[in-house]
């Protein structure tokens, strides 16, 4: 087991830096028109509870807190998504926008390449058309 400061939740900085990140991501899908369709318009009008999930689901998936877990239970991806049209193009829009979101929130070269890697085998696993 990883030593707790060896985490990506830690190294990223902890909680404010894993918050700083999904907002970030949010902003920029939200306020980008490169991200508008499909992948901003498949998310509700109002931002707040799609933000606090993302949280607390990366909190846990870093290596922090399990904060969704013990909110909402498993995260069962593909199913809590399965109504949700995730395409290809959604697949891509997402990966762009987190991408872009942990440049500019300046995380690490090693550390950005190790979650480029974990995002896109997530995002890849959450394709359902």
């Amino acid at each position: 087991m990883s030593e707790p400061e060896s985490t990506p939740y830690a190294r990223l900085g902890g909680e404010e830096a894993v918050r700083n990140l999904v907002n970030r991501f949010y902003d920029l899908m939200d306020g980008e028109a490169q991200w508008q369709t499909p992948l901003r318009d498949i998310h509700a009008k109002d931002l707040s509870e799609s933000r606090e999930k993302l949280f607390l689901f990366l909190s846990g998936w870093l290596g922090g807190p399990d904060l969704y877990v013990q909110q909402f239970g498993h995260p069962r991806l593909r199913a809590r998504h399965a109504s949700v049209p995730v395409d290809d193009q959604a697949r891509d829009q997402w990966m762009a926008c987190m991408l872009q979101a942990m440049h500019e929130v300046g995380i690490e070269p090693e550390l950005y390449g190790h979650l480029q890697g974990a995002f896109q085998r997530t995002a890849d696993f959450m394709r359902n058309r």
